[in-house]
C-alpha cells in the first residue's frame, strides 16, 4: 500500500477479540505493515475468532500478514522480541498480568527498542480494584451508564445494538498512538499509551455523564426521544418511520410554519423548557400530521427547509443509499472463497489517496515461515522451534 499515509510504519499486532483488532484496522487500512501474532492451535481446540473466512474476522483482520507463535514455548519470547526489535509500535489487549508474565510488556519491549510505540487495552484499566477482571462490552456497557439511558422508560436497562465500548477502546488508542508517533519524532523516544474499555465507554457517555458531574442530574431512559431536545425522535409516516429533529429557536418556529396548523402557536411550546414539559403532547401532534403522507415526501420537505430528517433503514437499505455508495465506505476485496465482495471501510478521507486497496485476512500461520526467516532464522532453527512447540 505504498502512498498511504502510514506507509512504512511496522505494527506487531497481538490482539484478540474486537477492540484491539479495530485499533489495528486503522493503521492497516492507511498503509502500515501488519504482522498478526497468534497462539497456535491445541489439538482438540477450537478457534475463538470462529470463521476465519466469516464476514466480521475478515473485516477485522483485513490487511495482515499472520504468524503463529505459542509465547509460552521455548524459544518463542526471543521471536518476539526480534519481531519487536525491528517495529515501530506493538498492539496488545491481553488480561493485563498476562503481558507481565508472558515478559513482553512494555518495560520488557523497550529494552530492546527504545523507539517501540506500546500500546495497551484491558478491561478497566492497567492499575486500580478491578484492573484484573476480564472485560467485555456489554459488562461494560452496564457499568458506564450506557444501559441505564437506553431503551424505553420503564421498561428495564437495554444494551446498544454494536460493541460500542470495543470499537471506542481501538479507535481512541489508534488516536493514542498516533498521537505518540508524532512526540517520537521530536524525543526519539516511545510511550506506553493505554486505555480500557470503562474509560472508552464512560467519555462516549459525554453530555449524559457531564449532567450527573456539573448538576447531579442523573439520566433516565428516554426512547427514542432526545433526552434534552424537543422535538427530536421517531415520528410515524403513512408508510414506515422518520427520524426528525426541530431543536433550537429557529428550527422549532421553521417546523412550526411547516405544519400550518395554529395549535403550534401554543405558548407554553415555545421555549426549551416548555417543549420539554409537554413532550408526549408535541410528539403524538406531530405524529397526527406526519401519518397522513409517505415518508419520503417528509424527508424530502424537512430537509428542504433546513430540518434534519431522514428514514429509518435496516442495512440492505443503508447500502442501497445513493449518498453511501458515493462515500466510498464499501470497500472491494477479492476473497479466495467468496470472491469479489465487500468489507466495511475507513470512514476517515485522505487527498491525493485515491480509493484504498485491501487484502483478505490470510489462514492462521500463513506467514510464519516467511517472516522468521526474514528474522535470520535458519531451516533448522524453524523446525527446532517446532519441536518445541513455539511454531506449528
Amino acid at each position: 500500500m505504498t502512498g498511504l499515509p502510514l506507509s512504512g510504519l511496522k505494527v506487531l499486532d497481538v490482539t484478540v477479540a474486537r477492540a484491539g483488532p479495530t485499533c489495528v484496522r486503522h493503521l492497516a487500512d492507511w498503509g502500515a505493515e501488519i504482522i498478526r501474532v497468534e497462539a497456535p492451535l491445541q489439538p482438540g481446540e477450537e478457534d475463538m475468532f470462529g470463521d476465519r473466512d466469516g464476514s466480521d474476522f475478515q473485516n477485522l483482520h483485513r490487511n495482515k500478514r499472520m504468524v503463529e507463535l505459542n509465547l509460552k514455548a521455548p524459544g518463542a519470547r526471543d521471536v518476539f522480541m526480534k519481531l519487536a526489535a525491528k517495529s515501530d509500535v506493538v498492539v496488545e489487549n491481553m488480561r493485563v498480568a498476562v503481558k507481565h508474565r508472558l515478559g513482553i510488556a512494555y518495560d520488557d519491549v523497550r529494552q530492546v527498542n527504545p523507539r517501540i510505540v506500546y500500546g495497551s487495552i484491558s478491561g478497566f484499566g492497567q492499575e486500580g480494584p478491578y484492573s484484573e477482571r476480564p472485560g467485555v462490552d456489554q459488562i461494560v456497557q452496564g457499568m458506564a451508564g450506557l444501559m441505564s439511558v437506553t431503551g424505553k422508560p420503564g421498561d428495564g436497562p437495554m444494551r446498544v445494538g454494536i460493541a460500542i465500548a470495543d470499537s471506542t477502546a481501538g479507535n481512541l488508542l489508534a488516536l493514542g498512538i498516533m498521537m505518540a508517533l508524532f512526540e517520537r519524532q521530536k524525543t526519539g523516544v516511545g510511550r506506553w499509551v493505554h486505555t480500557s474499555l470503562l474509560e472508552a465507554q464512560i467519555m462516549m457517555m459525554d453530555f449524559q455523564a457531564a449532567r450527573w458531574l456539573v448538576h447531579k442530574d442523573v439520566p433516565r431512559q428516554a426512547g427514542n426521544d432526545h433526552p434534552t431536545g424537543i422535538p427530536n425522535g421517531v415520528y410515524e409516516t403513512s408508510d414506515g418511520l422518520i427520524n426528525m429533529s426541530a431543536v433550537g429557536g429557529r428550527l422549532w418556529l421553521r417546523f412550526c410554519e411547516l405544519m400550518q396548523n395554529p395549535m403550534w402557536e401554543n405558548p407554553d411550546w415555545q421555549t426549551t423548557r416548555g417543549r420539554s414539559k409537554h413532550r408526549a403532547a408535541i410528539n403524538e401532534a406531530i405524529n397526527k400530521i406526519t401519518r397522513e403522507k409517505p415518508s419520503a415526501h417528509w424527508v424530502e420537505l424537512f430537509n428542504k427547509a433546513g430540518i434534519p430528517c431522514g428514514p429509518i433503514n435496516a442495512m440492505d437499505a443503508v447500502f442501497d443509499d445513493p449518498q453511501v455508495k458515493a462515500s466510498g465506505i464499501m470497500l472491494p476485496i477479492t476473497h479466495p472463497k467468496h470472491g469479489a465482495t465487500h468489507l466495511v471501510g475507513s470512514a476517515l478521507n485522505f487527498s491525493g489517496t485515491g480509493k484504498m486497496d485491501s487484502t483478505a485476512a490470510p489462514p492462521r500461520g500463513a506467514h510464519t515461515r516467511d517472516v522468521l526467516a526474514g528474522l535470520g532464522y535458519s531451516a533448522g532453527e524453524l523446525e527446532k522451534l517446532r519441536a518445541d512447540g513455539a511454531i506449528a
